[in-house]
């Protein structure tokens, strides 16, 4: 896992031809925006986000955020428990950011 600055975040992002967006935050959070394409799995779920998670391509660059980035950070280490080799933390997630939101 990495943590990253938005501007690392997105910069690595634009230049990843094999990148997944995960959003881990709840479903209220997630209806007050979100960054474009992204996929979402509440880590809330407790053991339903470990079967979804596990479920995704492990192949795959993951960059993932929450509202703040505590959960996303979380989020990576249970990932990369589970096999993923590369996940990206968004610091200061949803809430600091200043991209495009859908």
């Amino acid at each position: 896992m990495a943590d990253l600055t938005q501007l690392d975040w997105v910069e690595q992002l634009n230049n990843d031809n094999n990148a997944v967006i995960l959003d881990v935050r709840t479903q209220d959070e997630v209806d007050e925006g979100k960054i474009p394409n992204a996929l979402h799995i509440d880590i809330y779920k407790g053991q339903g986000f470990i079967y979804e998670v596990d479920a995704l391509d492990k192949s795959k660059n993951y960059y993932v955020y929450c509202k703040a980035g505590g959960r996303s950070a979380q989020a990576c280490a249970v990932m990369n428990q589970l096999g993923f080799k590369n996940t990206y933390n968004l610091i200061g997630g949803f809430s600091q950011w200043t991209g495009d939101v859908e």
